[in-house]
C-alpha cells in the first residue's frame, strides 16, 4: 500500500515572493527526486511480489489446516446435498473435539483412500447400530435401546434397508455413517464403519449454488 504524505507547513502570512519561492523549492524538489520509468516497474514488481507472499502466507495455512473446499460428486446424500454443489469442510474442528451424530462428514474411502465420500455420522464408538423394519435403532454404551428421529433430514416415507449384516457393533474410534439417500449410498452398511483418522473434517455450509448457501447447525436427537 503506498501512503501519501501531505506538507501542510505553511509560509507567512502576507509574503507573496516567500509563499512564491517555497512553491517553487518544493517543485523543483519533486522533479529532482521522480523515478525513472525502470525504477516504477522495479518497484511495482517488488510491492506485487510483498502482496502474493503476504496472501500466500495468510492462504496457505487456511486452506490445508483450517477449512477445505469439496465439490459434491453424485446422489448420496439427496435431497441435503446435489451434485455439483460446493461445500465448506472446517477441518480443524476434529482435532479438538469428536464427531458427534448427525454432523454430515468428508472422509477418506476405507477401500481406497485416494476417494473422498460424504455421508452423515449415524453411531458413536462403542455403540451398537441395528437396521430393521426399515429404521435405524440405536444401542447406547449403557445399552439403551432408542429409534433414530431422522425427521430433520428424511421424508418420512424413507425407508433404510441394511445389507447382509443388518447389527454392527462399533469399537474405539469406529464410526458409522451412512447417505441421505438411502437406496443410492454405498456407506458403513456395504464397507463397514470407518475410523476417525480417515475423516477430513465436517461441512461447515454450503457455498454453492447461491439460492441454497446455508450454514449447517448441529441436529439433536433427543438422547
Amino acid at each position: 500500500m503506498t501512503i501519501l504524505v501531505i506538507n501542510e507547513n505553511k509560509a507567512p502570512a502576507g509574503d507573496a515572493f516567500f509563499v512564491h519561492d517555497y512553491v517553487m523549492a518544493y517543485s523543483d524538489r519533486d522533479i529532482y527526486n521522480e523515478e525513472t520509468p525502470a525504477q516504477k516497474s522495479v518497484k511495482f514488481v517488488w510491492d506485487l511480489v510483498k502482496v502474493i507472499c503476504i496472501s500466500l502466507a495468510i492462504i496457505i495455512p487456511v486452506r490445508y489446516f483450517l477449512i477445505q473446499p469439496f465439490y459434491v460428486k453424485g446422489a448420496s446424500m439427496e435431497p441435503t446435498f446435489y451434485d455439483h454443489e460446493y461445500l465448506i469442510i472446517n477441518e480443524i474442528g476434529y482435532r479438538f473435539n469428536e464427531p458427534t451424530r448427525g454432523e454430515v462428514v468428508v472422509f477418506k474411502y476405507p477401500k481406497d483412500p485416494s476417494q473422498y465420500f460424504i455421508k452423515r455420522v449415524i453411531g458413536l464408538p462403542g455403540e451398537k447400530v441395528e437396521i430393521k423394519d426399515g429404521q435405524v435403532f440405536i444401542y447406547t454404551k449403557d445399552d439403551k435401546k432408542f429409534m433414530l428421529d431422522e425427521s430433520k433430514y428424511l421424508d418420512s416415507r424413507v425407508i433404510t434397508n441394511g445389507n447382509k449384516v443388518n447389527e454392527w457393533t462399533l469399537g474405539p474410534d469406529e464410526y458409522y455413517v451412512m447417505g441421505d439417500n438411502r437406496e443410492q449410498s454405498l456407506d458403513s452398511r456395504y464397507f463397514g464403519p470407518i475410523f476417525k483418522d480417515l475423516i477430513v473434517g465436517k461441512v461447515w455450509f454450503r457455498g454453492w449454488p447461491v439460492s441454497r448457501i446455508v450454514l449447517f447447525p448441529e441436529i439433536n436427537y433427543g438422547f
